[in-house]
């Protein structure tokens, strides 16, 4: 059996093979130096456009572009005018952006815990952390599976509650059928380098509320009633702040790069699925690793392949078994700490271990692997290869 690398023996990869990165090309670059090139860098045409052509692939009628997925999930709650006294439901196991949005309006964010084998929102835990003071709740479709809809759907109807996707993983999938982008009444997107499509930093929202969409674009440009554009084809320069709002917009030539990235969704979901297929099948009897299920009435985007761990199988803690991957070259991460055990929500919040049971046994299990669009079979087989060496010379 081949030496581990953390322990003198040759690595699978000389090179670090990240778990994410962008996937570029020159139509990319032809397209941003061509706004580059143009009167209107932010504010301008190429903002409307981006937003038409997204909102027509989620199929929704209204698509906001804004300046990250968290300003996204901000402008989602202020959307919805939460405020102090409010509370929201949210998953752990989520970057820390789904619960902070919440605390940005002064709202109090209740976690819920996920279903064991998806990681997904469980809909019984939702309904169960309800209170009269409960006005919403945000669904992760974590690592790109969308979350069990109907039955969310279900809940906050009979509650009337307002339903959130936190669809940052997840463009470019589908739950039934139906795209990933109207399942809920405001879908939020991130689009950051690791994710689905990306701007560099940016974001979207998806809705199907023109009045929603109207406060989102007010919030997003400081709460004033128009922007340097509009005032431009107007011939006037006065406008009103009526709210008090962000910087939170995109800049043209951003959105420049999203269209075109958009063209390719297709395209760099089905490598990401191929990849995922391919790791499926290498790992289903290794012993000591499980990939996480996806259910079959979805199609998952998969922005994240996630294996777990099975300490009835492996003489090893997750911390040894990614250590030794990264040392192999292969850049595993975890995702995620539960949101509730940082520091800032158990000294504000008062939060503790043990609040959601499912959440801290997976997150003590997790690692991610590498997927991405640009990586070639080679990638993939390094990935694989090493993930049997570690599991082999760490097995019972």
């Amino acid at each position: 059996m081949p030496k581990l690398a953390i322990e003198g023996g040759t690595p699978v990869r000389s090179t670090m093979l990240p778990y994410g990165r962008q996937c570029l090309d020159e139509d990319d670059i032809a397209a941003v130096v061509q706004v580059l090139r143009s009167d209107w860098l932010t504010t301008g045409p190429t903002v409307a456009e981006f937003e038409a052509a997204f909102a027509a692939t989620v199929r929704a009628t209204e698509a906001v572009a804004i300046s990250s997925g968290t300003a996204a999930l901000h402008a989602a709650m202020y959307a919805l005018d939460i405020g102090p006294g409010d509370e929201v439901i949210v998953p752990p196991l989520t970057f820390a952006a789904t619960a902070n949005c919440v605390v940005f309006q002064g709202g109090t964010p209740v976690f819920a815990d996920v279903d064991p084998a998806t990681l997904l929102l469980d809909p019984a835990q939702v309904e169960a952390k309800i209170t009269p003071r409960t006005k919403a709740i945000i669904a992760v479709d974590y690592a790109g599976q969308p979350c069990d809809y109907d039955a969310l759907r279900k809940v906050a109807n009979q509650y009337g509650l307002a339903l959130v996707a936190d669809a940052c993983h997840s463009l470019g999938g589908s739950y039934k059928g139906r795209p990933v982008g109207t399942l809920a009444d405001l879908s939020v997107f991130s689009l950051h380098p690791v994710k689905p499509i990306t701007t560099g930093e940016g974001g979207m929202i998806t809705t199907n509320n023109g009045e929603w969409a109207r406060r989102m674009r007010l919030f997003r440009n400081h709460g004033l009633t128009t922007d340097h554009s509009q005032r431009e084809q107007q011939g006037t320069w006065f406008y009103e702040m009526v709210d008090l709002g962000y910087n939170y917009r995109l800049t043209d030539f951003q959105c420049a790069l999203g269209l075109s990235q958009l063209r390719k969704l297709p395209y760099l979901v089905a490598r990401r699925q191929a990849i995922a297929r391919h790791y499926d099948t290498t790992f289903v009897n290794l012993p000591g690793v499980r990939s996480l299920p996806a259910r079959v009435e979805v199609n998952h985007a998969y922005h994240l392949y996630v294996i777990r761990l099975n300490p009835s199988q492996l003489r090893a803690t997750r911390a040894e078994v990614f250590a030794a991957l990264r040392a192999e070259g292969i850049g595993v991460n975890v995702h995620y700490i539960p949101v509730y055990l940082h520091p800032f929500y158990r000294e504000r919040f008062n939060t503790k271990p043990g609040l959601c049971p499912a959440a801290e046994a997976a997150y003590a299990q997790i690692i991610t692997l590498p997927i991405f669009p640009a990586m070639n079979d080679n990638d993939v087989d390094d990935v694989t290869k090493t993930v049997f060496k570690v599991s082999e010379t760490y097995g019972l």
